[in-house]
């Protein structure tokens, strides 16, 4: 991991003026071989229903897996893109803060695997659990 160009307040600064800052994800931790993040949860963030939206779940989830992916590029590899993610949703909130861990599972010359499991900060409930693939990019 490139610590010079992945710590914390790089990570934090890369989602301005993107989804993840509009999503009100902050990234708590980083370290080699794991990320941490959370969401303070806001309205815009629940379903109709009243309960979180899963779509703001797998959202930081999905974050959280590929800024790891992106901090462990392997050496010369340009970038990334998901090929799959897959998400179990074994509960829900309406308030407080939901965090992610995530953590690679493969990490190869041309796929990674990432785990995260997202949990209710204040109660530590698990939320749901989450694994995504991404293909590494090479330059041409």
């Amino acid at each position: 991991m490139d610590t010079s160009r992945f710590n914390l307040d790089q990570v934090n600064l890369r989602s301005k003026g993107k989804l993840p800052e509009h999503m009100g994800i902050r990234f708590t931790s980083i370290q080699d071989g794991e990320l941490q993040a959370e969401i303070e949860i806001q309205p815009f963030h629940l379903a109709p229903n009243g309960f979180l939206h899963a779509g703001s779940i797998v959202t930081l989830a999905d974050t959280a897996c590929g800024y790891g992916c992106i901090a462990h590029l392997p050496q010369g590899a340009e970038n990334f893109t998901t090929i799959e993610l897959k998400s179990n949703h074994l509960g829900t909130a309406r308030e407080g803060v939901i965090a992610v861990t995530a953590k690679p599972v493969h990490l190869g010359r041309t796929t990674q695997v990432w785990d995260a499991t997202v949990i209710h900060k204040d109660t530590g409930k698990t939320i749901a659990l989450f694994r995504c693939t991404q293909m590494v990019l090479w330059p041409k």
